[in-house]
This record gives C-alpha cells, structure tokens and sequence, in this order.
C-alpha cells in the first residue's frame, strides 16, 4: 500500500481528524451490545494522543437520514470512552457549526474530541463538499480507521481529504489491507477460499476475482441450492435465485475451464419448516426431499472442508455455512469456525471477511483465535472483488 500510515506523520500540537467506525449495535437501555469496532479503533486514537497530538473522533451510526435521533445519539460512545481511556473525553453535540470550531480551538495536547453522528446531516452520505470543508475546520491532519466504511465515498471518508494535506491509513485500517491485500496479491499457498450466504447474487464478483487466484473454492450456505439446481438437482423447499441458475452454470464451467477446484456440499442438513425446533435430518445433495428445505451443510462436507483446509496456508472465509441464527442450523458454520481456530494455532493465516461471519466467530467466541476478523462487511466484500475503495484511494501517497 503506497499511501501514507499513522507512522509517517507527527501528531504533535496538531488536531487531527479520525474518521472511525463507532457504528456500533446498542440495546434498549442505550447501552453498547458490542465493542469490538471501538477496540479496534484504540490503538490509532491512542497513538494520536500519546504522541501529543489532539484526536477528533467522527463517526455515523445507523441510519438517522439527516435527522437528529437521540436512540443514534453517539452519546454512549463518549461514556465508554471516558470509561476506558485516560485521556479528557469531550462529546460534541454536533459535527459542524461555530461551536464545534470553537471546541476543536480550545483543545488542549492529548485530548479527545468526540463529533455527534455524521449522518445527522445529509451532507455527509451525499459527500457535500461544504460539509466536508467544515468537518476538515481546523484540523491540521487526517486519519482514517475505518475500514467499514472505506467502500463509500462519503464527505468524511473522501471528501475531507481536498481540504486537509495529510491524509494517512490508522492502524486498523492498515492491518485490515496487510491482510486482505497478501490474501489476494502474494498468499502463502494452498490458497483456500470458503464462500457462503443465502445468494450467488452477492458473491458473483468475489467468486469472479478469486478463479484464478485461489486453489479452492468451498461454497456453503443458501447460495448452494442454486448451483444444485444448476445440476438438475431436486432442492425442495430450499432458498433459490432463480434468475441466477444459468450464472452458477457459468460458473462451474469456468471452473472447470480453468481447473479451479469449486467444491460444493455432498450433503445438507434438511429441515420441514424454517423455524428453531423444526424435524431435522442430513440427506445426501441428490436425495433431498421435496418438501423439506436446506438449512446447512451436512457432516460429511464438514469433514472434507476440514481436510482441505487443514493443508492451507492462507483460508480466507465470507459468508455462513448454514442459518446459524437458529442454535439448530448452526452446526456446519460453528464446526468451521472452530475448525479454522485449530489450523490457526497450527500455523496457518485466516481471514474472516467482516459481516454475518464474522457475528458467527463471535457468537461461538473465537474471534480473538483468527488471525483477522474484518471489521468491514460490504468493504471486506468489495475489497475481494478487487475493486478500488475510494476511502483508501483517497488517502495521501506516499513520497
């Protein structure tokens, strides 16, 4: 990556805008189900800090649609902060006007000053080029850690940066590329790539860009029914893109073409209705029945998953292996996350690709055990799609 880090510019005196991701989930009493996004964001603001620097935080959270709602209020993220850091916390009461310049004026070496959510304003999702001039007011500096949102070119991702010189990668940020970017560009090799969720339609790009750059290609989840059925296969009640079997047909052919093993289940976990304490049984891939409907992968492609991975090197995984939101569809995605922990600690480099992937790593209490856990859903996606991210593109070059 060219572009400049945290560790080439001096934060010093200096206010330095940070767009983080604090797009966190909150429970009814307003308190934060989950702190992972702010962890990870740590380390960037406490480099800012320690460093004599003066941190101002910016972040949206939900989807307000430029309206104030106290529910999306950024408000207990400052109290965690305070909670958490020693620094001075100030929680501004909004983004941009008078008296967040005057906030940002009278900040003293090593504190922290954090803006009300971004999207309070509707300058921001529409990249509002005078939004993003006020938002970049007297900060001297830019950082971005928020890799969650580097997919979009948002005033406070892109915009900022025509107003402020300096404009570097933090420290999540530049770990989530070190990652990403070895998967696709130079991995350590077997190079195995585990895709899942409910539609081809989603993956389509990911499964396009990695042909050639992956040894195999494990697919799971609901999206397998539709390369079933591009099989002639019976797939019962189970999840189908219709418009999209001719699509899987052309990607098994491409595979075939190009000798990329695409390794799809031998066998599924069927179910008779979608509901937790439905009438379960594991039927072979040509022998589910009419009326039930698939809802994860069986034992036996656990297994060859397992065996294939286990001479990986590099396992990057996107998307679940089954609906692992009901405890009794869970097994396949649980018995992959466990399995990819084990070849962790053996030696090999795993990828969890952001989203419902990496909610299941969490839930089974293995995130810590992966070498990486994306914190960026769509921008995980978006990045093995190999598309450029304007949030990254737009950060200085290095000289």
């Amino acid at each position: 990556m060219n572009k400049l880090t945290i560790d080439d510019l001096r934060f010093a005196g200096q206010n330095t805008l940070v767009r983080v991701d604090f797009n966190v989930p909150l429970d009814a009493q307003q308190n934060i189900a989950d702190d992972f996004r702010i962890k990870a964001a740590l380390p960037t603001i406490e480099k800012i800090i320690g460093d004599g620097g003066r941190a101002v935080l910016c972040s949206h959270l939900g989807r307000p649609k430029g309206q104030y709602k106290k529910e999306l209020s950024l408000k207990p993220v400052a109290d965690y902060l305070a909670a958490h850091m020693k620094a001075k916390i100030v929680f501004a009461a909004d983004c941009i006007g008078s008296e967040i310049d005057s906030l940002k004026k009278n900040m003293a070496d090593g504190d922290v000053l954090l803006l009300e959510n971004l999207r309070f304003h509707m300058g921001e999702q529409k990249n509002d080029p005078e939004f993003a001039r006020e938002l970049a007011r007297n900060c001297d500096l830019y950082v971005n850690d928020a890799f969650g949102t580097a997919h979009r070119a948002h005033a406070s991702t892109e915009g900022v940066t025509h107003f402020i010189e300096h404009c570097a990668a933090g420290y999540l940020m530049e770990k989530e590329i070190a990652f990403l970017g070895k998967a696709l560009h130079a991995p350590e090799r077997p190079f195995v790539t585990i895709l899942g969720g409910a539609k081809i339609s989603g993956k389509i790009d990911v499964i396009n860009n990695l042909l050639d750059k992956t040894d195999s290609l494990l697919i799971g989840g609901g999206m397998i029914f539709t390369f079933f059925k591009a099989l002639g296969l019976e797939i019962g009640k189970s999840i189908l893109e219709e418009d999209r079997v001719q699509m899987a047909a052309d990607i098994l052919e491409k595979c075939r073409q190009s000798n990329t093993p695409l390794v799809l289940p031998e066998d599924v976990l069927v179910a008779d209705k979608f509901e937790a304490g439905a009438n379960t049984k594991v039927a072979a891939k040509d022998k589910i029945p009419a009326d039930w409907l698939g809802v994860d992968i069986g034992p036996a492609t656990i297994a060859n998953f397992e065996e294939i991975c286990s001479a990986a090197k590099t396992i990057v995984w996107n998307g679940p292996m089954g609906v692992f939101e009901i405890a009794d569809f869970a097994l396949g995605t649980e018995a992959i996350a466990r399995h990819l922990a084990k070849v962790t600690r053996e030696g090999a480099i795993t990828i969890v690709g952001g989203g419902d992937s990496a909610s299941a790593v969490k839930l089974f209490g293995l995130s810590d055990q992966l070498s990486h856990v994306s914190t960026g859903g769509g921008a995980s996606l978006e990045f093995l799609e190999g598309k450029t991210l304007p949030g990254i593109a737009a950060l200085s070059d290095k000289e």
